[in-house]
């Protein structure tokens, strides 16, 4: 039967049945139509279904599935191909299970990197976190599982993620946290969206008609689902007037039975509610014709899981190109996090693997000559002497000491955030202990997000891997000995301290309010803008060969702001092994009228190049990607006038530069008013010529004197009313309206 049919038949009760759960997992049945449950679970790097009672949740026993490489390390990849295919094979997954529909991928932005939950989140720039989710959809609902894109917005920690209010200006909303969501609801078009726990700007996420209806269905032309966090809904009545189709988990009828009496007081229209309950049957019938089941290749998926992972790997440092390791040396491997490696984050989106690789036992496949002492207990904060002293003394018989370090998982999980941006001490003495015997030291860290690193300059090799999911240890030593060259690059900026974080000051707030202080200027937007040193830049990540750029072109020089742009640009590579190459694409507006960043990225495209091969690589940009969000005119504005294309391997490396010119098709009018200033209004032709006699006194001011200048200053800084009093009589409101009329005409 067609949603609209069924839609006619059901009674009061059974319309408001369905706006909650079943229970824990599934939406409710209707047994007289035919129609069974749907069933929703994690995660956003792989299936996380419980193995008992769906009445509850239960993070610990879950089925066994392949987990990746979690979002942190997704996005380090910056192969929009590669995280398609995961995806595919986390939905092929789903479906062995009777999975209807995966709740992921999780996009948003990292704000600070206090968040306990940014392993999970893909990056602190909303292109790229915008730009990979929307493959990672397209790749979950090509297999016929619905993606479930979270969390509906502004939930960037975790500290009383349920109840803090977030006030965030209209812009820096725009532009950074909801342009998260943008182009993968737009583009992938997933078929659920989570709404957040938190409020924004003093609206319950569940409750936000602006955020829920205005934007996501009205602007963005969203047609699915919006689903709740799990216990995230405020007012059900006011949530389904927003737009909130699902409550999850059940509420065991208690607001099915608030909406019903609501409609029958007429507090909401029955109208209102069959277009609720019309998308969510339209979710529901899409889940009703099951194939037969399939049978995974699990040991095929964890060879693609080791895929992702190789690629996720940043090389951060490589002095004296101490990586790759030569096989004939004396290896020293130390830490524990080598044997027991921590491949996953906490919390909801915890996978239950279907092996676990360790980096030790790979390494071993390589060498013959490898040595190994745990330096500390990952289980304790507590420098133990004895360990330590074996630890320096395996060291000192080394040519080289590779160091496995780490956030244990008690430092960050979804549920709180962490305190600071520390290691743990005992790990840090290692590493000074270790540097007084052997110079030849590389760390290798196991992390959800950035860490201080007080060695950083004294060890010679750097390598992130992030939480690499199940074949992360086979991927470290793949690296490790040059039989893949690494290709991650940095989603996000790693800082010198905590305190150059641009959210310091307003992290995680008080009071249950949290201000974000810092606007737009998140991330390498704020570093760059002052000009401030950071640990590793955003973008960054080394290769075991060098690349060349060259021949930067676009296919014009003046473009339309509605236009296509085609940015070409060749890269060569010059070492001697094939590797994979971000080609990072930056805008910066040359002079422009409002404060922006220094730069923002727009584009990116990753390959692979053999030895001495150069290619061709044609990258497509809009003008409307020039765009800031004019809080005047309450939409995205492009800006007439000149731009610089910025081509690089990092925000900090660019290679090669273009400028362009931007035209608008048509200009957008100011409307006037009494409190627009003399300057705007001299700005137009019209302006200069109702206020002629002023534009001419204004003319005359001596910049050399100082009261001259300020009296310029004043009447430029002056809103219209203020001629009243400043135009010995010439101005009333009549007058004044009359000027303004004339103006907007």
């Amino acid at each position: 039967m067609r949603a609209e049919d069924i839609l006619r038949e059901l009674t009061l009760e059974e319309k408001c049945s369905l706006l909650s759960g079943k229970d824990f997992w599934n939406t409710k049945s209707l047994i007289r139509f035919g129609i069974k449950e749907v069933m929703m679970t994690d995660g956003p790097h792989g299936l996380r279904k419980q193995a008992i009672d769906s009445s509850e949740v239960e993070l610990e026993e879950s089925v066994p599935a392949t987990c990746f490489p979690s979002g942190a390390a997704l996005a380090s990849t910056w192969n929009k191909k590669l995280i398609e295919r995961a995806a595919e094979a986390i939905a092929e997954e789903c479906l062995e299970n009777d999975v209807d529909m995966l709740l992921g991928p999780a996009v948003n932005i990292k704000r600070s990197p206090l968040c306990g939950r940014n392993f999970e989140y893909y990056s602190e720039d909303p292109v790229i976190s915008s730009k990979i989710a929307k493959h990672f959809i397209k790749g979950v609902q090509s297999k016929g599982v619905s993606a479930c894109i979270k969390h509906f917005a502004a939930n960037n920690q975790e500290y009383r993620r349920l109840t803090t209010d977030v006030i965030v200006d209209e812009r820096a909303l725009r532009e950074i946290y909801l342009k998260s969501f943008e182009e993968a609801i737009k583009e992938g078009k997933p078929d659920a969206v989570m709404c957040a726990y938190n409020k924004i700007n003093g609206t319950y996420a569940s409750d936000n008609k602006y955020l829920l209806n205005d934007i996501l269905r009205q602007e963005w032309g969203f047609e699915g689902v919006v689903i709740s966090d799990w216990g995230a809904v405020n007012d059900r009545v006011d949530a389904l007037i927003a737009g909130l189709d699902i409550e999850m988990p059940s509420s065991y009828g208690v607001n099915d039975k608030r909406v019903y009496e609501a409609i029958k007081k007429g507090e909401v229209s029955e109208e209102e509610l069959d277009k609720v309950v019309l998308r969510i049957l339209n979710f529901i019938l899409k889940h009703q014709e099951k194939t037969d089941k399939i049978k995974v290749d699990k040991e095929k998926h964890h060879q693609l899981a080791c895929e992702v992972a190789k690629e996720a790997i940043v090389l951060l440092k490589n002095e004296d190109n101490i990586l790759p390791l030569d096989m004939s040396k004396k290896i020293a491997v130390i830490g524990e996090f080598a044997k027991k490696s921590r491949y996953q984050g906490g919390g909801s989106s915890h996978v239950n693997p279907t092996k676990i690789e360790n980096a030790y036992d790979n390494i071993l496949k390589y060498s013959n000559s490898v040595k190994y002492s745990d330096g500390f207990i990952v289980d304790s904060d507590e420098i133990n002497e004895n360990l330590l002293k074996e630890a320096v003394e395996v060291s000192k018989e080394a040519d080289i000491v590779v160091l496995f370090l780490g956030l244990p998982e008690r430092y960050e999980s979804e549920g709180f955030d962490r305190v600071d941006m520390k290691l743990p001490n005992n790990q840090n003495i290692l590493v000074e202990k270790i540097l007084e015997v052997n110079k030849n030291v590389v760390v290798v860290l196991s992390i959800g997000s950035p860490v201080e690193m007080p060695w950083a300059k004294s060890v010679k090799g750097i390598l992130n891997g992030y939480l690499l999911g199940q074949a992360g240890g086979s991927a470290i030593a793949s690296i490790l000995f040059g039989e893949s060259s690494p290709s991650g690059k940095l989603s996000e900026t790693f800082p010198i301290e905590l305190d150059d974080n641009p959210s310091y000051l307003d992290f995680p707030g008080s009071n249950d309010i949290v201000k974000y202080g810092e606007g737009i200027f998140v991330g390498y937007r704020y570093y760059d803008f002052k000009n401030m040193n950071v640990l590793f830049p955003f973008g960054h990540g080394l290769s075991y060969t060098k690349f060349e750029y060259t021949n930067l072109s676009t296919n014009k020089d003046t473009y339309n702001e509605d236009e296509d742009i085609n940015v070409v640009v060749k890269i060569k590579n010059t070492g001697n092994i094939k590797a994979k190459e971000v080609i990072q694409v930056y805008v910066q507006c040359v002079n422009s009228k409002v404060i922006r960043p220094i730069k923002e990225l727009k584009a990116f495209e990753k390959v692979e190049l053999d030895i001495g091969e150069e290619k061709e690589v044609l990258i497509k940009l809009n003008g409307n990607e020039f765009s800031y969000f004019n809080e005047k005119l309450g939409k995205f504005y492009v800006e007439e006038g000149e731009y610089e294309i910025l081509v690089g391997s990092s925000s900090r490396d660019i290679r090669l530069e273009k400028r362009i010119k931007i035209e608008k098709v048509k200009e957008e009018k100011q409307r006037f008013h009494l409190n627009s200033t003399i300057q705007d209004v001299i700005k137009t032709e019209m302006g200069k010529k109702l206020l002629k006699d002023l534009v001419k006194e204004i003319g005359k001011a001596d910049e050399d004197n100082v009261q001259q200048k300020m009296m310029k200053e004043f009447y430029l800084n002056l809103p219209l009313r203020g001629l009243l009093y400043y135009s010995d009589g010439k101005y009333d409101l009549e007058k004044l309206e009359k000027l303004i009329e004339v103006l907007n005409s």
